[in-house]
């Protein structure tokens, strides 16, 4: 019989990576990173103001590098004729302004250098007063739109990022047409779509950030976006009202993307996703299992079946769609704004004085200096790791909130800051890097409380990503914040393997996901359980952090503390 491979392709923060694998087993034949260029180079973004932007270029050069690259790696094994499938997650919400065609403004010569034309990143905090006026406008109807994304409408979403952009530039709100995920953008990129409204929108997306909902018979009406604010008036019908799940096609290759990549036009495309819920599938989730793919932040995923928790609805979670992850399964998506970069957070603070002053310092070389600053850049986080994990935790050791780009999950709030108290005169770095972590541990532990006070039981964690693989440290101390053992998946692209099963589903390789789940799976290489002597501690600790956070949160205690400040400065 003759062998098939599927591509699976995985959109992130600060690259693509894919994959090329056998379908029968899962096998890895090739696989290929490509790093955003522009991105890189930190264009069209502006931290201070929690912008973060993306140009398509990146997405699109990326796609056909790393594919031709997987290919390349694999001649004398693949052959074209081989490949049946390829599926694609992204990073989400991560829209962009496209015009009648389906072509981003970005792509357009007046558009090629304008933020608001790209890419929104998931991260982009721009949207921060559009979504409050969306949660606070929301209640004035008596039907809960928000019901199925856990009450609560992020920043991070997309209408949010909608509405801001058209609020904020003129130029591109009278050339949008509409507003498009990237991971709906990809498949129609790759099919040779020429017309916006033939888009097929995942129901992944679809569902968790733009509010559709069978109940609703699709999105809210109009009349609940033109009474938020004019500029919506009428968009409802430039977008969609039948979504998709990631087993069916979207279409085959174009025949410019089959000459472009080498491949056949027979080849199958799936309908994309985000990535947490392929990595998800790719990572073998199981029913009432925590799904944590862990990356610069984190994406929790837990499915059940859907006869058992159809009627209960969560609150305070990134929402919960029939399908968006598993056909047949209702997906409940949560997540942390910050995890890994909570710790390059940090990194970039210590590396301040390496980086500015020691070009300037007439010692070394510029040779040299990249080799200093390259050598520490590698070392200081697992050089951190190691002397946090040797310092004994006590009721007294700092603590830290884990809000360095707000708070995702449980309670969406974009506009709360990370904390660290506790600090005095032995405070050093490792202590604070110390901190961190179990701020970021307790920030996930908090997701597992939540699930389980609205009545879905958790019965473990599956660990996935670059820090799960990496860092014992984190994820030893993870097991014990939550008390429950962890599992780390042995793939390094659960993500991509996840795609790569959907592409071979879609292939009709295998009848369900489910299937290719089971074939193609790699299993487990660890598991953390709790240490019952740190259990204890951690309990402690993680109610002294919740106290903190609410310290934080709390107006009322923000405004006392800024009079105290005021009353300590009158009386020097």
């Amino acid at each position: 019989m003759e062998k098939s491979y599927v591509i699976g392709l995985d959109y992130g923060s600060d690259s693509v990576r894919a994959i090329l694998v056998d379908a029968a087993n899962g096998n890895e034949i090739a696989s290929s990173v490509f790093y955003y260029p522009r991105w890189k180079k930190g264009e069209f973004c502006d931290a201070s103001a929690s912008q973060f932007r993306q140009h398509p270029l990146d997405y699109i050069e990326g796609l056909e590098a790393t594919v031709k690259d997987c290919l390349k790696k694999a001649e004398g094994v693949v052959t074209a004729q081989q490949v049946k499938a390829i599926s694609v997650d992204t990073t989400g919400s991560t829209p962009i302004a496209v015009d009648e065609r389906g072509v981003p403004l970005a792509l357009l010569d007046e558009f090629a250098d304008n933020p608001n034309a790209m890419f929104v990143l998931w991260k982009d905090h721009t949207a921060v007063q559009e979504a409050q006026q969306i949660n606070d406008h929301a209640n004035s109807f008596d039907l809960n739109y928000l019901k199925y994304v856990g009450g609560v409408y992020s920043s991070e979403w997309f209408w949010a990022k909608l509405l801001h952009i058209l609020r904020v530039d003129e130029s591109v709100r009278k050339s949008l047409y509409t507003w498009v995920e990237h991971c709906d953008y990809i498949p129609f990129l790759l099919t040779g779509g020429t017309r916006a409204t033939a888009i097929k929108r995942s129901v992944c997306a679809a569902g968790h950030k733009s509010l559709w909902a069978a109940e609703f018979d699709g999105l809210p009406p109009n009349s609940f976006f033109s009474s938020l604010d004019p500029l919506l008036d009428g968009i409802t019908a430039r977008l969609f009202t039948e979504t998709y799940t990631s087993d069916q096609s979207a279409g085959t290759l174009s025949e410019e993307w089959a000459a472009r990549l080498g491949l056949s036009t027979d080849v199958v495309v799936g309908v994309g996703a985000f990535d947490c819920h392929m990595g998800a599938v790719g990572g073998e989730i199981e029913p009432y299992y925590v799904s944590k793919v862990i990356g610069t932040s984190t994406c929790d995923v837990l499915v059940a079946p859907k006869t058992e928790v159809a009627d209960t609805l969560v609150k305070g979670i990134c929402g919960q769609v029939d399908g968006s992850v598993i056909p047949g399964m209702i997906g409940m998506e949560a997540g942390q704004s910050a995890f890994g970069d909570a710790y390059a957070w940090f990194k970039q603070v210590l590396l301040w004085p390496v980086k500015n002053l020691l070009a300037d310092s007439g010692v070394l070389g510029e040779e040299d200096v990249n080799k200093v600053i390259d050598f520490i850049d590698d070392q200081i986080i697992p050089q951190l790791g190691r002397q946090a994990e040797a310092l004994p935790v006590t009721q007294t050791s700092e603590l830290a909130l884990d809000w360095f780009n707000g708070r995702r999950t449980p309670d969406a709030d974009q506009t709360l800051k990370a904390a660290i108290s506790g600090l005095h005169l032995g405070t050093d770095a490792p202590r604070i890097f110390r901190a961190i972590v179990e701020a970021t541990c307790f920030g996930a532990k908090g997701i597992v409380d939540r699930f389980i006070d609205e009545g879905i039981p958790v019965k473990g964690i599956i660990g996935l990503g670059g820090v799960a693989k990496k860092s014992p440290y984190i994820m030893q101390t993870m097991a014990d914040v939550i008390n429950m053992p962890i599992r780390v998946h042995k793939s390094e692209q659960t993500c991509a393997l996840g795609a790569a099963m959907f592409a071979a589903t879609v292939a009709g390789i295998y009848t369900k996901v489910e299937d290719a789940m089971e074939a193609m799976g790699q299993g487990f290489e660890r598991t953390y359980s709790p240490r019952p002597e740190m259990v204890a501690i951690y309990a402690d600790r993680y109610e002294q952090y919740k106290k903190l956070g609410s310290f934080v949160e709390n107006k009322d205690a923000r405004i006392s503390e800024q009079r105290l400040v005021s009353q300590i400065t009158e009386n020097e």
